[in-house]
Parts: structure tokens; C-alpha cells; sequence
């Protein structure tokens, strides 16, 4: 793989990279980059996750060394109680893996990294004084704002959360930083922020959230709005089942859900999409694209509900390994999200 098709890999499904220049220089002079992605283990995760998870098979194929960093005090600085902070790592250590593992990523050339390993070292600790002293609250405040759950009056903890994941692109040793759209200002903030520190700013690159099933964003506080990691197959069906989706109108959640998973997937081994319906309905159906599927939700030749079967299956098969240590998985669960 040359250069261009590297970037071209990298760059696809991307909402935004800050620095593309600078990634192209990259890959043209550096065989094996390094880029990380953070990972706060607060909610339970959902398959909005695999949305990254997909970024970070495709930055494999590149030839880049991924970090993934569990994020552990990020978690606890917005609102995890220390208490199940432990438990929570546990469990997001155990469920990312065949995750991303789904996503067609071979996780033995993946590194995973707690992020109290490091984050707590003398000189991480003096660099985190060193950068509060040239960073205003206001900076702080507008880095975290769409990230950390300030509310209406933010802890102290909310602005320290933006300065450790800026400085983490230094210590975790890196050439870019990925993360969700919501995550630019702290971006900018690291690129702003580490050359006064005396490092390099490093590439940013963003992609996009995956919609809820029902509102606008699929949320880890919203029940109704997700698909859990860890939902079985018939909690799926009921939810993707009650999901909006109004007949000739492709803007909702499960059809996102193609156009930024399952196509991609299904185009990485050059296959198709297949919707299964009985002959009495016109028998089954076979996309090669999502623009194919889309023409035909809009022109109404496809009914809301056989797409929505379609994903509930295509869903549970991504799911399939997580399903499989569902026994395990659960008791983390009940340790890492206890009712109160």
C-alpha cells in the first residue's frame, strides 16, 4: 500500500482531520506511525463505539501502531464515582476487545493501556501544573464543554479532564489523536497548548457520531436511544424494532447505521447487502451500496421494517464473540453498574 492509498484508507468515514498535510507528510516518511484513541469507561458501551472501532481496523491496515487507552481518571474526573472505577475498567477491558476484534481489526497488534499507569508519574503530574499555569479556565471550560458533564457549576475536575488528554498525546508517545466529533475543541486546545510545553502538536483526526435510534445521538444515559454491546439478540430486535424510522425518509439511526458500518464492512470483502422477505412481499433484496439502499427507502420500494430486521441481524452477528461471554461479561456489568 503506497502512500496516497494509506491516506485514502485513513482518511474515509472521517468527519474532520486537523493537520492533513501533516498526516500525508507522515505517512510518505514514517513506515509504522503511531495514533491512539481514549477511551473513558463510564456508560456502558454501545455500537456507536463501533463507529471509532471501524477507524481503528482501517489505521491497522495502514500500518499504524494503535494504542487504545482506557481511560480510567478521565472517567472518574467526569462524575464516575471511585468507587466503581475499578470495576468499570474491568469491564470495558474485557467487552472493547472483540469489539473492535468485530470490526475485522486483528487486536493481537493492538496495544492496550490503563491510563492510571502513567497519568499518575511524577512528571506527568508536573507537566499537568506546568500546563494549568498557561491554560485559562476559559479554555478549559470551552475545551470540555461538549465532552465532560459540566452542568451548572462545573467541578474543578471538568477542567482538568481536556489538559491530561491533551498532554496524554505526549506521554503515550504518538504522531495522532482520534476521537469522536465532539472532542475538536480539546483537539485544537492540545495542538495550542503542548509546543509551549516544548512538544510537537500532533494530527487530529474525527469522525462522526453514529445517530440514536430514536433523537438525534446515540447516548449511554439514554436507554431507548442505543444498542447496548452487551444487549441480547431479542433486546436488540425490540429496540431496533421501535426505532424511528418514518416510511421514504432515510434520516434516521438505522439507516446511519449502514451507511457507516455495515456498508463499509460489507465493501471490504466485496459483498452485499442482503434483505430477506417472504415472496408474498417481492422476495429478498440485494444492495450493493448504501446510495442503492437509500434510493429505495425514498422511492418506498423497501419498507421501514425489512430494513430494520436487516439491521437487527446484521447487528447481532457483529455481536456474536461479545454474546458468547455474555456470562462473564454480565457480572463485571453488575459490579461496574451497580442499581442502586
Amino acid at each position: 500500500m503506497n502512500p496516497k492509498e494509506k491516506f485514502d484508507l485513513v482518511k474515509r468515514g472521517t468527519a474532520e482531520i486537523i493537520g492533513e498535510n501533516e498526516l500525508q507528510k507522515l505517512l510518505e516518511s514514517n513506515k509504522e506511525p503511531a495514533v491512539y484513541i481514549g477511551i473513558a469507561p463510564t456508560g456502558i458501551p454501545h455500537i456507536g463505539y463501533f463507529v471509532w472501532a471501524l477507524k481503528v481496523a482501517d489505521l491497522l491496515n495502514a500500518g499504524f501502531r494503535v494504542k487504545i487507552l482506557l481511560a480510567d481518571l478521565h472517567a472518574a474526573l467526569d462524575n464516575t464515582p471511585w468507587e466503581v472505577l475499578e470495576h468499570r475498567y474491568n469491564f470495558y477491558a474485557k467487552i472493547i476487545p472483540p469489539m473492535i476484534k468485530a470490526m475485522g481489526a486483528n487486536i493481537e497488534k493492538l496495544e492496550f493501556i490503563k491510563g492510571s499507569n502513567f497519568q499518575l508519574s511524577k512528571e506527568y503530574i508536573l507537566d499537568i501544573f506546568k500546563m494549568s499555569s498557561i491554560t485559562s479556565v476559559h479554555d478549559c471550560h470551552k475545551a470540555a464543554s461538549e465532552v465532560v458533564k459540566l452542568g451548572n457549576s462545573p467541578k474543578l475536575s471538568g477542567y482538568i479532564y481536556p489538559l491530561m488528554q491533551a498532554l496524554d498525546e505526549e506521554y503515550l508517545k504518538v504522531d495522532m489523536q482520534i476521537g469522536a466529533v465532539d472532542q475538536r475543541k480539546i483537539f485544537v486546545l492540545a495542538r495550542e497548548q503542548l509546543p509551549k510545553l516544548g512538544y510537537k502538536k500532533r494530527v487530529e483526526l474525527m469522525v462522526p457520531f453514529l445517530p440514536g435510534l430514536i433523537g438525534k445521538k446515540m447516548s449511554s444515559s439514554t436507554e431507548a436511544s442505543k444498542i447496548s454491546l452487551i444487549d441480547s439478540p431479542e433486546t436488540i430486535r425490540k429496540k431496533v424494532k421501535s426505532a424511528d424510522f418514518e416510511e421514504g425518509n432515510p434520516d434516521n439511526g438505522t439507516m446511519a447505521f449502514f451507511e457507516h458500518i455495515a456498508f463499509v464492512l460489507l465493501q471490504d470483502k466485496n459483498e452485499k447487502l442482503l434483505v430477506e422477505r417472504s415472496e408474498k412481499f417481492g422476495g429478498n433484496l440485494e444492495f450493493e451500496n448504501y446510495q442503492a439502499l437509500k434510493k429505495a427507502v425514498k422511492e418506498k420500494s423497501i419498507h421501514p421494517l425489512d430494513v430494520k430486521n436487516t439491521a437487527s441481524q446484521y447487528i447481532t452477528s457483529l455481536l456474536s464473540e461479545i454474546e458468547s461471554q455474555r456470562e462473564e461479561l454480565e457480572k463485571l456489568e453488575k459490579l461496574a453498574y451497580p442499581t442502586s
